[in-house]
């Protein structure tokens, strides 16, 4: 499944805001009707979903941004908090495209680059109430792009998991996720129904769990 960020070069988004977009574009695209049996992306997801939940995090500007939004997929953007400070933070935006093969990709899609995707990483989450809670490996150090796949493998499981009343709030709330970084200590002693576990084939050295979801 391959992510897509806006990048505003003069209004950035937050790391964390950026995470949560992305898990939240997930799911959208997995929950869409289009992606039900039947549906046109049906027989694309399944597919996809039956292997490895492979995900990669590209990053748009200007019109490169509009171009891929012809794309089959779904889009969530969410706003910034006001924080105290001279800095302006923009929204993050983030798509989701219908799974396909790596090769070959779309044009709109193959030219963006995908390595070394970093977001200002400030502040804390927004989204208080929200029915998921995602967190994030505080032993490693990973990029925007790499934090952003992995909040949405373990939002993506999330969703498999629970049962449809927890399911049906977290539609009505539009998917809203609580990304965090928890201490080192509660990382260490507290488990969750959701741990992923990154193979460690980019930026990690061998396989690492990154990030666990709860609700």
């Amino acid at each position: 499944m391959q992510l897509v960020v806006l990048r505003d070069r003069h209004h950035p988004a937050r790391q964390i805001d950026v995470c949560e977009a992305a898990a939240r574009a997930v799911v959208a695209l997995l929950d869409d009707p289009r992606a039900a049996e039947g549906g046109p992306w049906y027989a694309s997801v399944r597919r996809w979903n039956d292997n490895r939940i492979r995900k990669l995090v590209r990053r748009a500007d200007g019109k490169r941004w509009d171009d891929v939004q012809l794309l089959d997929g779904v889009t969530m953007t969410q706003d910034a908090p006001a924080l105290d400070g001279s800095v302006d933070f923009g929204p993050a935006a983030v798509r989701a495209f219908v799974p396909a093969p790596v090769r070959p990709l779309p044009k709109a899609l193959d030219k963006l680059q995908v390595s070394g995707t970093h977001f200002p990483d400030v502040g804390t989450s927004s989204s208080a109430g929200a029915v998921v809670t995602v967190e994030i490996n505080p032993g490693i150090e990973i990029t925007t792009g790499k934090a952003a796949a992995q909040c949405g493998h373990a939002a993506q499981i999330a969703r498999e998991r629970m049962d449809d009343g927890t399911l049906r709030r977290w539609r009505e709330d539009g998917f809203r996720v609580h990304v965090l970084t928890p201490d080192p200590e509660q990382w260490r002693r507290e488990g969750r129904p959701v741990s992923i576990t990154d193979a460690g084939f980019t930026e990690l050295d061998g396989p690492t769990e990154t990030t666990r979801a709860s609700w």
